[in-house]
C-alpha cells in the first residue's frame, strides 16, 4: 500500500459514517479506526477480485472500502446503543 492509500485509509470512515442513515453514537476516533481497518479489508478484497490495480482512481475498490466502513461503523454503533 502507497502513502496515499494510507492517506485514504484515515478518511475512508467519514464517507462510510455519512452512509450510514441517522444518528451514530461513536466518536471521531472509533470513527477514523473502522474507517482504517476497513480500508485495509477492502483493498485486500479489492485485489482478490482483480479490481485494485486500475488506471487512474480505483473507484471500485473506494466503494468497497466505503460500504465496509459503513458496515463496521453501523454494527459499532450497535454494540455501543445495546449498553
Amino acid at each position: 500500500m502507497e502513502i496515499s492509500g494510507i492517506i485514504s485509509a484515515i478518511v475512508i470512515g467519514i464517507p462510510g459514517r455519512l452512509v450510514v442513515p441517522g444518528r451514530q453514537r461513536i466518536g471521531v476516533l472509533l470513527t477514523i479506526v473502522v474507517g482504517i481497518v476497513a480500508a485495509f479489508i477492502g483493498s485486500g478484497v479489492a485485489a482478490a477480485f482483480d479490481v485494485a490495480d486500475t488506471k487512474g482512481v480505483d473507484w471500485i475498490e473506494w466503494l468497497i472500502q466505503i460500504g465496509l466502513a459503513a458496515v463496521g461503523v453501523a454494527a459499532l454503533d450497535r454494540t455501543r446503543a445495546r449498553r
